[in-house]
């Protein structure tokens, strides 16, 4: 169909040096010196140039480089994934290009290759600054690794990422409030902190069903996630979506573009492309339709998406939303009524408890147009 112009690029690179016991992302642990890593990052590169060719790229302002893990595959390949990405599209500073890494694979070097290939974002995969926790993860760094890692990135970078775990079996409040605060310290200038969830056919499930892991405890995750509102809010970071948080500026932008309904494009394995024009809205993954909405859904869904983000949507949206859907500022003015939302300044936000209870407050809305 025709459709909009993709704002989004996500590259996917599959690999890990080892895959971690709670992870069900699509990752496979590879050595780093395998064929299999050159076939996959040659024909990702010939996807790029072939989308540029087709004039897909033309209008792209945001690439996200993620993984598995990314700085895994080592700086020959990642050079030439990036060299074409800079001959296909306008790679220029005002995009926001990120690329993820682990604290294992990225080195000083590679931080200073990357920033000159045009890397201007780095987000790493940190989880925690406690060598116990990361154990329990199965992750394949320590604490110090990941230190050393975000002062290599904070050399070129200013714009350095750190994701976060809480609630994991083992974790206390003051091991989860030491990292949240050393990685402020180390110098991040966005932190997204997630809860610990436990996925089917992972490790982790299995070692849950046999009584050897303790399942998370929801009141221990919502303890850990105000422990981080409060420690990022002191040091001067907003919460701009529910799992993350920014110093003024550094908000992900290619978050916000998931966020806010615009056509991204995802290139690699199990790499997601959302396209869309007004009446229409599809989502592709490896060739399967994931999603096909028609213009009340693709409503209902960016009223849903909105409440992600601290901004929530605003009374203008909702206006043009009633539109299609009629029911749209009742069920509002009902999660409004039951604490989920507040309305405000010209805006309708999501409340904390809202986020606690997104299901109840996500599916409000979505179920608008079923």
């Amino acid at each position: 169909m025709p459709h909009d112009p993709y704002k989004a690029l996500y590259l996917h690179l599959p690999f890990c040096v080892r895959r971690c016991g709670y992870c069900d992302f699509a990752t496979e642990a590879v050595p780093a010196d395998d064929a299999r890593i050159d076939a996959y990052v040659e024909d990702l590169a010939l996807q790029v140039r072939r989308k540029a060719k087709e004039g897909e790229l033309a209008a792209v302002e945001t690439v996200y480089i993620g993984g598995g893990t990314p700085s895994h595959v080592g700086m020959p390949r990642l050079s030439m994934l990036l060299y074409t990405l800079s001959l296909s599209m306008r790679l220029e500073p005002d995009v926001e290009c990120t690329m993820e890494a682990n604290p294992e694979s990225l080195t000083g070097n590679m931080v200073r290759d990357i920033w000159a290939l045009g890397v201007n974002r780095l987000s790493i995969g940190v989880q925690s600054l406690d060598d116990a926790v990361l154990r329990t993860l199965g992750r394949a760094h320590s604490a110090d690794d990941a230190r050393c890692a975000v002062a290599a990135a904070r050399e070129r970078f200013d714009n350095v990422s750190v994701d976060l775990m809480c609630g994991i079996p083992g974790q206390s409040a003051e091991s989860f409030e030491a990292t949240v605060r050393e990685a402020v310290a180390l110098g991040a200038s966005h932190v997204s902190v997630y809860p610990l969830t436990i996925e089917p056919h992972t490790p982790f499930h299995r070692a849950v069903m046999r009584g050897q892991l303790p399942e998370p405890d929801d009141d221990v995750e919502a303890a850990h996630m105000e422990i981080a509102a409060r420690v990022l809010a002191e040091a001067g970071f907003s919460r701009y979506e529910v799992a993350s948080y920014a110093l003024p500026g550094r908000e992900c932008r290619h978050n916000i573009a998931y966020w806010t309904g615009a056509p991204y494009l995802g290139l690699g394995r199990s790499a997601a492309t959302m396209t869309q024009n007004d009446k229409r809205r599809m989502r592709v993954q490896d060739g399967r339709v994931t999603d096909d909405l028609d213009a009340r859904q693709m409503a209902a869904e960016d009223l849903m998406l909105g409440m992600r983000m601290t901004r929530g949507v605003s009374e203008a949206q909702v206006e043009r939303a009633a539109a299609l859907l009629p029911e749209a500022p009742a069920a509002l003015a009902r999660l409004e009524a039951q604490g989920l939302v507040a309305h405000e300044g010209g805006r309708f936000r999501p409340t904390e408890r809202g986020w606690l209870c997104g299901n109840e407050l996500y599916g409000a809305l979505f179920d608008l147009a079923p």
